[in-house]
């Protein structure tokens, strides 16, 4: 699935190609993805110019200058690509919006797990897919006082904690994995312990890794790819994530005896740590 830093990735990609342009109409090719496509999208957003481009937690937000955005949620494997003047869309090209330049911008979803909705620039904040979300890691309202208070009293493991949108968005199972490892919390400590310096270590971690991954272009994996067709190298600077058995960084450890790095099973996903610089 692409995380928070692929997503980030396509908001730069997309940038460049679509800030002031004028879109011309939006083709969709089916009823819906996850959920049914806008009713009467082509025509609410024809003639609109792009004012900028951003993104809230997993949501690629297109803003324009009729008071309207455009949101759009990739899924579990969705993608966004730039296409020339003459693109025939393919099989799983379910959404393409066309610019006045003569440029496309094709939504390609092959699981049909994507998102698309039209809201009202006021009514962003209240709406039902960002009224419930917690600070962006990356802003001045993340830090580890605020993470702290989010973190008191739960009793589920921080690996967990820090995966649930409500108390911080975007940070995803790889880049829990990796963050956790990077501040020498274990995953399997209780979320209501991570307070303090450790609450503020961890944020520290997690600001690093999300910055190292967008700018490695994100983590790329299976058919995730950028709006220019590249992909990401993040996965090639993986720290523990999907390296069970195998020396983390550092290490000075007889991995015969100590087994490397492990993996564990958490809410559903695997986790990869070390149990020796993780505690």
């Amino acid at each position: 699935m692409p995380e928070l830093p692929e997503v980030e990735t396509v908001c730069r990609g997309l940038e460049p190609v679509m800030m002031g342009q004028v879109i011309t109409r939006i083709d969709t090719h089916r009823a819906g993805l996850r959920v049914p496509f806008p009713e009467a999208l082509s025509e609410n957003v024809a003639g609109a110019r792009v004012l900028r481009i951003a993104r809230r937690a997993k949501y690629i937000l297109i803003h324009l200058n009729n008071g309207m955005v455009l949101v759009i949620h990739l899924g579990m494997s969705g993608r966004m690509t730039v296409e020339e003047a003459g693109f025939k869309p393919a099989r799983h090209d379910h959404m393409v919006i066309h610019l006045k330049d003569k440029r496309m911008v094709a939504f390609n979803d092959a699981r049909r797990f994507g998102v698309v909705d039209l809201v009202e620039e006021g009514a962003m904040e209240s709406h039902a897919l960002f009224r419930h979300l917690g600070p962006e890691p990356l802003s001045n309202e993340f830090s580890g006082p605020a993470l702290a208070a989010k973190l008191k009293g739960k009793k589920t493991s921080v690996k967990v904690a820090i995966m649930d949108q409500r108390v911080v968005v975007g940070v995803g199972n790889i880049y829990a994995s990796e963050a956790l490892f990077l501040s020498g919390i274990s995953p399997k400590r209780l979320a209501g312990q991570v307070q303090g310096e450790r609450a503020e270590a961890l944020v520290r971690a997690i600001r690093k890794v999300l910055q190292k991954a967008i700018r490695a272009g994100g983590s790329s994996l299976r058919d995730y790819r950028q709006a220019d067709g590249e992909l990401g190298y993040f996965q090639h600077q993986f720290t523990v994530y999907n390296r069970e058995g195998q020396a983390c960084p550092g290490c000075t450890c007889d991995i015969a005896k100590t087994k490397g790095i492990l993996r564990i099973t958490q809410g559903g996903r695997s986790s990869f740590y070390c149990p020796r610089k993780q505690k």
